[in-house]
């Protein structure tokens, strides 16, 4: 099939650049002071909508989306190059969803929509900022940060102001090519239409969209056929047409047909059971449809829900409907959009450390100090309790006596200097 309305990909922004260590050097100069520049930010991970695209289809074949890594500090005090951004380009009503959060991290719902989902990692400190009045020639220099990879959902939502629900073959695309330009595939046969399909009707000086959902089958809530996909496609629509085949043409009751797709909304999400609602009870030109139209006004007397008879391949009975669809249509609030939330960032850490002693400093660095340094909040009380065991449950403090570090020694982790008590 060349439509994909749900597929899942890889995001990822660049990590940062690693500070440089340096030190000047230039003729006649026996000891130039530290001269490492930082490194260079990473890049960022944009989703935005592209009006060219229509379905999901090209990211089949391309999953991974990787910013550009922050460049390394350089000698005089250079900074590295920030890591260019990857903008990732979807069709208007892609929804953005973190597969281990749930979040939703964008709502593509309208053309010219553009967000950063995913900073680029900070980049590190060269020595040269590292330097003091009583240690002037510091060798440390910062890494840049180093952030995951995360798995994300695409979901296709078509973005329609009315969408045509029913049971197969009962009209609904025969009634979206009449009353729009659009020219869906028709055919006697069930399951003729396999995508939404989308049109745009015009009624004086207005207008509105719509589309016509694949039709749905009993179970469709709980995946029976390919119901899920198709629900997935009025989670945005504004009202619905619910489309019946009033002639029991198929030796099917049309009341039994309209509870039924009136349940599986309600399995689906109550959210699309109450949308407001008109009946389309098409077919009307066909032997039985009077006698059925008349028990389904009887069964309906006490829900306010418009009944319109119509023959969609007849064309006729569709101006009141429209009429209708177009006057409801202005006291309705505007497309859903759904609630975006924040991605809280991880950065990625490689378990394990290092103490190194020079000029009477012992420095400590990796992947657990960077955790520990990033997860610790140096105002607070609880935090910095947290702090100190951590030190002692990952070893450094052990590591630190075994390198020789005595009471009153000077420790270095990252930025924070303080001295060693046991």
């Amino acid at each position: 099939m060349n439509f994909v309305d749900k597929i899942h990909i890889f995001i990822k922004a660049g990590d940062g650049g690693d500070g440089c260590s340096s030190f000047h050097r230039e003729k006649y100069v026996n000891r130039g002071g530290p001269d490492g520049g930082d490194g260079g930010m990473g890049g960022s991970v944009w989703f935005y909508a592209d009006d060219n695209v229509s379905n999901l289809l090209e990211f089949r074949f391309s999953k991974h989306f990787r910013a550009e890594r922050g460049e390394n500090g350089r000698a005089k005090l250079q900074t590295g190059r920030n890591g260019k951004d990857v903008r990732i380009g979807v069709p208007v009503g892609t929804r953005v969803r973190d597969v281990e959060s749930g979040k939703i991290i964008a709502d593509v719902n309208a053309s010219g929509y553009e967000k950063c989902v995913l900073r680029g990692g900070r980049g590190g400190k060269g020595n040269a900022r590292f330097a003091t009045p009583t240690k002037q020639a510091p060798k440390y220099a910062s890494p840049g940060q180093k952030l995951r990879e995360y798995e994300v959902e695409l979901e296709l939502l078509t973005v329609a102001d009315v969408g045509l629900v029913g049971l197969p073959n009962v009209g609904k695309s025969t009634l979206l090519s009449v009353v729009t330009g659009a020219r869906p595939k028709i055919a006697n046969y069930h399951f003729t239409t396999l995508t939404p399909n989308l049109g745009v009707v015009k009624r004086y000086d207005e207008s509105f969209v719509l589309a016509d959902i694949p039709g749905l089958i009993e179970g469709a809530a709980e995946g029976a056929g390919l119901g899920r996909s198709f629900l997935r496609h009025i989670e945005r629509t504004r009202m619905l047409v619910h489309v019946l085949d009033i002639s029991g043409s198929e030796d099917r009751d049309p009341i039994e047909d309209y509870y039924t797709i009136r349940s599986e909304l309600y399995d689906y999400s109550p959210a699309l059971h109450s949308l407001p609602q008109i009946v389309a009870a098409n077919k009307m030109d066909i032997p039985g449809a009077e006698e059925n139209l008349a028990r389904l006004r009887e069964e309906l007397a006490d829900e306010d829900i418009p009944i319109f008879p119509i023959s969609a391949a007849g064309q006729q009975g569709l101006e009141p409907l429209l009429d209708a669809l177009m006057e409801k249509l202005r006291t309705l609030p505007k497309t859903r959009e759904f609630e975006e939330e924040e991605l809280l960032q991880e950065p990625e850490y490689e378990k394990g450390f290092e103490v190194t002693f020079e000029d009477g400093v012992y420095t400590v660095t990796g992947g657990t100090v960077d955790y520990i340094l990033d997860t610790t909040d140096s105002e607070d009380e609880v935090s910095m309790r947290r702090f100190q065991q951590l030190l002692v449950k990952e070893g450094i403090v052990d590591a630190l006596r075994k390198a020789g570090a005595e009471e009153g020694a000077t420790i270095r982790l990252g930025e924070w200097e303080f001295d060693f008590v046991e």
